[in-house]
C-alpha cells in the first residue's frame, strides 16, 4: 500500500486514487458542494484555499491545498516523498512550521 501526502500530513491511499482535478470549474464546485452535503468530503487545506480536489474510488473527495501539479508528480512517484510516504523539512507546507519552531 503506497500513502501520498496531500498537504499538511495528511496521507491518501494512491492505489485508491481515481482523479485529481481542479477546484476552479463549475462542476468541481458542483462536486465539492455536494460531497459537504453528504459527508463525503475531507478537507485536508488546514484553512487554506482548495486548488484542487482528489477524487477517490469510495466517492470521497479529498480537497487540497496544494496544487494539481505537485499531487499528480507524488502519485506517479516523481517525488521521494511519494515512495516513502513521509514528509520532510524541504516540502512546501512544511516550511512554514519549520520556520515558525525554529524561531
Amino acid at each position: 500500500m503506497k500513502f501520498v501526502n496531500v498537504g499538511f500530513n495528511n496521507m491518501v491511499n494512491a492505489e485508491r486514487v481515481v482523479a485529481v482535478i481542479s477546484s476552479e470549474s463549475a462542476p468541481a464546485k458542483r462536486l465539492i458542494q455536494d460531497a459537504k452535503d453528504q459527508g463525503r468530503a475531507v478537507d485536508c487545506t488546514s484553512g487554506r484555499k482548495t486548488r484542487c480536489v482528489v477524487i477517490m474510488d469510495s466517492d470521497h473527495i479529498i480537497l487540497s491545498a496544494l496544487a494539481n501539479e505537485t499531487i499528480s508528480g507524488r502519485l506517479n512517484g516523481s517525488s521521494s516523498e511519494a515512495e516513502s510516504g513521509s514528509e520532510n523539512s524541504s516540502s512546501e507546507d512544511g516550511d512554514a512550521i519549520a520556520d515558525a519552531m525554529n524561531g
